[in-house]
């Protein structure tokens, strides 16, 4: 297998549904071309901002069949595994496997609250099973267990995971992460209420693993470039400055409440979230859409903005 080597911005795109609530994938190939035009690496469907937890297993393995069919060429597909069980996990890595994908992204099984030891085995269990790169995604706000360095240096070891995901708030666990050295892409959550952006790319990091990415295409690549050059951390800071009020924006509601809002405002192909999650209130979208008139972002991609009508 050969090893998969992500660096730069690897963006987590919303899953569109149409007026019946379907998953709608003529919307995908607008949204994949948005990303691909505009430099992006990488695409996770189903990770946090897609909704899976609310999608059925059915419509898990449609998106899988028909999104690997609109790859652009350059771009990594990766697929959320996330499940309940390790066994659940393995079958759907070897779905994707199975169907074209470049790689999955697991996180701890959900509501379970395991132990991190339990976790670290769970992780070599699956590793162990597949043949196809895995990222893995600490995300102890969603799922409790919290991983720490010298346990993710361990998994680091297994050929077959060669991402690593940090929605922690500890800058120091990064640091360590990479002072070590592992074969493994190293990348954060573009939350500013984390503040991983910033210490992750000046430390070496390879990129961000971001949501913000759906309405910032551009923008975010460029914020998530690694750092290889005396131009480097001048243009981050510049772009990372600019781009600081979407990013709050994005992160004022739970994921991905507020990109999706904000994407179907912009006149996104994105339809409406699923219940329970509801779309923000008029009165909040306003201020994303004066975000985005602002940095320019409407007349860049030409978003087709809605004028504060009740979405």
């Amino acid at each position: 297998m050969a090893k998969l080597r992500i660096e730069g911005s690897f963006v987590a795109p919303v899953t569109p549904f149409d007026g019946r609530g379907a998953v709608d994938f003529g919307a995908w190939r607008t949204l994949i071309a948005h990303q691909s035009e505009n430099g992006t690496r990488a695409l996770l469907f189903m990770g946090s901002t897609g909704e899976p937890s609310l999608l059925t297993m059915e419509e898990k393995r449609r998106i899988v069949v028909e999104t690997v069919k609109m790859r652009p060429r350059g771009m990594a597909f990766l697929y959320g595994c996330t499940a309940a069980t390790a066994e659940q996990v393995i079958e759907n890595v070897r779905f994707a496997q199975a169907n074209g994908a470049d790689g999955a992204i697991v996180a701890a099984p959900p509501y379970v609250c395991a132990s991190e030891a339990d976790i670290e085995q769970f992780y070599l269990e699956v590793a162990d099973a597949v043949d196809l790169p895995i990222g893995i995604y600490n995300n102890p706000p969603r799922v409790r267990t919290d991983l720490h360095f010298d346990q993710l240096l361990r998994l680091f070891r297994h050929p077959n995971i060669v991402i690593h995901k940090e929605s922690t708030t500890r800058v120091a666990q990064v640091a360590q992460v990479l002072a070590a050295r592992p074969d493994v892409a190293v990348m954060c959550c573009d939350s500013p209420n984390l503040g991983l952006i910033v210490p992750t790319m000046a430390l070496g990091g390879h990129g961000t693993a971001n949501m913000s990415g759906n309405v910032a295409p551009a923008e975010m690549a460029r914020l998530s470039r690694p750092w290889v050059g005396a131009s480097e951390p001048g243009e981050f800071r510049e772009q990372y400055l600019q781009l600081l009020p979407l990013l709050h924006f994005h992160y004022s509601a739970v994921n991905p409440v507020a990109v999706k809002s904000l994407m179907k405002a912009c006149g996104l192909p994105v339809g409406n979230l699923r219940r329970p999650l509801r779309e923000l209130e008029a009165a909040a979208v306003a201020v994303g859409l004066r975000i985005v008139r602002e940095l320019g972002l409407d007349r860049k991609y030409g978003y087709r903005l809605s004028q504060g009508r009740s979405l």
